[in-house]
C-alpha cells in the first residue's frame, strides 16, 4: 500500500480520461483475482500493469498498463508485459487478452511484436467514445518432451471434414511415410459420414472413423456412452432420422467383420492419459460452444495429457479470425473445462476413437 500515492500520481500523468481512482488501485492490490506489477527506474516508480483473472477460466486480461512519459521508449512497457504474462502463467492461465485504443499505434505495434493477435473490436469502449481493438496471446504453449510423439498438423479443407483431418494427423504420426492429402480427406469423409448431423453436410461418427482407420491398416477402438444411432436429436425430419438409422446399422454390420473393439462407456481422462502414454492417439468429439458459442459437434486429435491440461490439435483453421495453424497445435485446455466440452447434445454424447499401430506380423521359420 506504500506505493498507492505514487500510483495515483502516475495515473494522472498518463491519462486525462478513464483514470483509475485511489479506491480502484486499493481494491486491485488487495484482490485475489488481480495482479499489480510495478517497474522502477532510479528508485522511482515509472510504470505499472494490472492483470485480472477470471475464476473458472484459463483467461487473464491486461486491465491497465501505464508508463510515465519520460520513461517511454526505454523498454519499460516490454518489461511490464513480461511480468504481467508471468503472473498469469503462474496461475496456469492459457490466454492473455487486452484492449487498446484504435489510434494508439505505438502500443498496437508493441503488442503485435510481442505475439498478440487482434481478434475483435469494442465500439464506443472508452470514455471519449473511442473504439478499442481486442488482442489475444496464447501465453502457455506445449513444449514437447523427448518421449512425446511429434504430431504433424493438417487443417481440414471443408467445414465438415474435421473427423477425417484429425484421423489423418493421427495416421501421419503413427506412420511417418503417410502423407495427408485433401483427396483422401474427402474419401475418408465419404466412408465415415453419417450423411446427416445438424445442418449442412453431415460430419463423421466414431464408427465410420474407426472403420476408415481399420481399412488403412491401423488398430481402432471406439468409446461411446450411447448405444444406437447417434445425432438423431440434431435432425427433425423423419426421413433424415431413418437415414441415420440405416447408416448406423450398416456401420455396425461392417464393424462385425473387423477387429475393432467397441467400449460402450465413457472415454475418461484417466483412460485417455494411459493410452497416450502408451504411444496411442485419440480422436475425441467435442462441442464447439466453449470456443465460439455454437453448439456444433467437432472432432479434434488429442496430442498430449498432463496433470493440468489436455492438449489438442484442432484441424479448424480460420484466418479471418486470426486462428492460424500454429495457434491450433498443442492447444492446452484445463482438464475440468475439457470434461465439459467433451460431451455433445441433449443426450450428453461422449465418444472417442483410439488409434494405434497394428503389430507387425512375424513370419514363422520352417523347421
Amino acid at each position: 500500500m506504500e506505493d498507492l500515492d505514487e500510483l495515483v500520481e502516475l495515473e494522472k500523468s498518463c491519462f486525462t480520461t478513464d483514470q483509475l481512482s485511489r479506491r480502484s488501485f486499493r481494491h486491485m492490490i488487495k484482490s485475489e483475482s488481480a495482479s499489480v506489477v510495478l517497474c522502477e527506474m532510479d528508485e522511482k516508480l515509472c510504470g505499472y500493469a494490472i492483470t485480472l483473472f477470471h475464476r473458472g477460466t484459463s483467461l487473464a486480461r491486461l486491465y491497465s498498463i501505464a508508463i510515465v512519459p519520460e520513461s517511454r521508449g526505454k523498454g519499460v512497457a516490454r518489461a511490464l508485459m513480461d511480468m504481467a504474462e508471468q503472473s498469469a502463467i503462474s496461475r496456469r492461465c492459457i490466454f492473455m487478452r487486452l484492449e487498446v485504443r484504435t489510434d494508439n499505434q505505438e502500443a498496437i505495434a508493441l503488442y503485435k511484436k510481442l505475439g498478440y493477435r487482434q481478434f475483435g473490436v469494442y465500439h464506443d469502449y472508452y470514455e471519449d467514445h473511442r473504439d478499442a481493438f481486442r488482442f489475444q496471446k496464447q501465453i502457455i504453449r506445449f513444449a514437447p518432451l523427448n518421449q512425446t510423439l511429434q504430431i504433424p498438423y493438417y487443417s481440414q479443407s471443408t467445414d465438415f471434414t474435421c473427423g477425417p483431418a484429425s484421423l489423418m494427423m493421427a495416421m501421419a504420426t503413427l506412420n511417418t511415410e503417410y502423407i495427408p492429402r485433401n483427396w483422401e480427406e474427402i474419401q475418408i469423409w465419404r466412408e465415415a459420414t453419417t450423411i446427416f448431423m445438424t445442418s449442412g453436410h453431415g460430419g463423421c461418427g466414431p464408427h465410420g472413423l474407426a472403420l476408415a482407420a481399420n481399412k488403412r491398416g491401423f488398430n481402432a477402438e471406439i468409446y461411446v456412452n450411447y448405444e444406437g444411432p447417434l445425432f438423431l436429436e440434431g435432425v427433425r425430419r423423419t426421413e433424415k432420422k431413418d437415414v441415420l438409422k440405416l447408416v448406423h446399422k450398416d456401420f455396425m454390420h461392417q464393424l462385425e467383420e473387423t477387429d475393432v473393439v467397441i467400449h460402450n462407456t465413457v472415454l475418461t481422462q484417466e483412460i485417455l492419459e494411459k493410452e497416450i502414454k502408451q504411444g496411442k492417439l485419440a480422436l475425441v468429439l467435442i462441442s464447439t460452444y466453449h470456443f465460439d458459442q455454437k453448439k456444433a459437434p467437432h472432432w479434434v486429435m488429442i496430442s498430449a495429457v498432463d496433470s493440468d491440461f489436455v492438449y489438442i490439435h484442432d484441424p479448424d483453421v480460420d484466418e479471418e479470425s486470426h486462428r492460424l495453424a500454429i495457434d491450433n497445435q498443442y492447444i492446452p485446455i484445463a482438464r475440468a473445462q475439457f470434461d465439459r466440452m467433451s460431451q455433445f447434445g441433449q443426450n450428453r454424447l461422449r465418444t472417442g476413437v483410439i488409434i494405434s499401430q497394428r503389430p507387425k506380423r512375424t513370419r514363422r521359420k520352417n523347421a
